[in-house]
């Protein structure tokens, strides 16, 4: 009896999607607290600028 079914490339898909769907979250958070990381950081260097 032979199997012709051939779910090998089933997982890799699978895999992908998953990825692609994690980079697309991480893009849109991001997107959206890009400019309040940005600020922090701005003033994380404007503290430790004027301790100077």
């Amino acid at each position: 009896m032979l199997d012709l079914t051939r779910e090998d490339g089933q997982g890799l898909v699978e895999y992908a999607l998953i990825l692609v769907l994690v980079a697309i979250v991480v893009i849109a958070i991001l997107a959206l607290l890009g400019p309040e990381i940005g600020n922090v950081f701005s003033r994380i260097v404007t503290v430790l600028g004027s301790q100077t």
